[in-house]
């Protein structure tokens, strides 16, 4: 998503901090999405990685949406993954197309994962009827792989495995967690957890040293502890973690103490930290590359849909 004409005031260099070598968990501020409406059928909360300390490094933005008519068009890609989690409660069918030949509809439930690299044009629209509820992700990619060759990865719901215990639901999306492994992503090594919780059930999840997580809660309230600390996070609200220099892994508890039923949904990998620049729907090492995929672009050679 995210197409259009490129606006030279969304350019950001950030070069994230290092972690100190501390031997303890690092955690950002408790934030709450930034509202996001395109025309009629889009609205979304937004968070974008400088608000986070570096700690949501390897993403670069998510958006927690609601899309009911086409919005954004056939648009480019370059320098991330474009990744898109449908939540089993979406309505009808998602078309998705891109430069590679993909046309496929994106059922509830779905993943897709489209590793831009060099670049591609990508169009997800709803089906007329259709009520898209889910999450759309840029992440980004080391530099020694930022121009590689795109590919993509389409994972249907009914191939996702669950881990299920006393009151929790966690769709394994990609990754693994307690055992149960999912598929691997086309670039960068991710875990994504689509999970829910009943009343007093909890979950834990252990992340290795070495590795940021990024926890939001799409619906009800959630009691976070790690490393002796406890967060409560309310609905729309998220948080960052970073193990980098924890020395040993830490496990991650997440509790429901509510009345309600809570949908969160975690990502878990090793941050990629290295500087980059974002315009639009382009992440690259700097401006001058910024500039030559443009071109790129511009000369047809992200190739076209089908």
């Amino acid at each position: 998503m995210r197409g259009g004409v490129l606006d030279v005031n969304q350019l950001f260099d950030r070069r994230h901090p290092k972690t100190p070598m501390d031997k303890t968990v690092q955690i950002s501020q408790q934030l709450e999405g930034q509202p996001l409406t395109i025309g009629p059928g889009f609205s979304a909360l937004t968070f974008r990685e400088k608000r986070f300390d570096g700690m949501m490094d390897p993403l670069v933005m998510v958006d927690h949406y609601n899309m009911t008519m086409p919005t954004f068009g056939a648009h480019p890609h370059a320098g991330l993954s474009a990744v898109s989690v449908l939540f089993e409660d979406s309505k009808g069918a998602l078309h998705n197309r891109d430069s590679l030949g993909n046309d496929v509809d994106l059922m509830p439930g779905d993943l897709y994962w489209l590793k831009a690299g060099a670049g591609v044009i990508h169009d997800e629209s709803p089906r007329p009827g259709a009520h898209t509820h889910g999450l759309q992700i840029f992440v980004n990619l080391p530099s020694a792989i930022r121009t590689s060759a795109p590919a993509a990865l389409h994972v249907k719901s009914a191939n996702i495995p669950c881990y299920q215990n006393k009151g929790a639901r966690i769709r394994v999306v990609l990754g693994n967690t307690n055992g149960v492994f999912g598929h691997h992503s086309p670039a960068l090594p991710m875990t994504i957890l689509d999970g829910q919780l009943e009343s007093d059930s909890a979950f834990t999840h252990e992340l290795l040293e070495g590795e940021n997580a990024w926890l939001y809660v799409v619906s009800g309230e959630l009691e976070m502890h790690i490393q002796g600390t406890n967060i409560d996070l309310a609905e729309g609200q998220s948080i960052a973690l970073s193990c980098v220099g924890a020395e040993t892994n830490q496990v991650l508890t997440l509790s429901n103490t509510s009345t309600q039923w809570v949908h969160f949904a975690l990502f878990v990998a090793e941050p990629i930290r290295e500087a980059f620049v974002q315009q639009g729907p382009f992440v690259m090492g700097s401006l001058a590359e910024i500039q030559q995929v443009n071109a790129d672009y511009a000369a047809g050679k992200f190739g076209n849909l089908t």
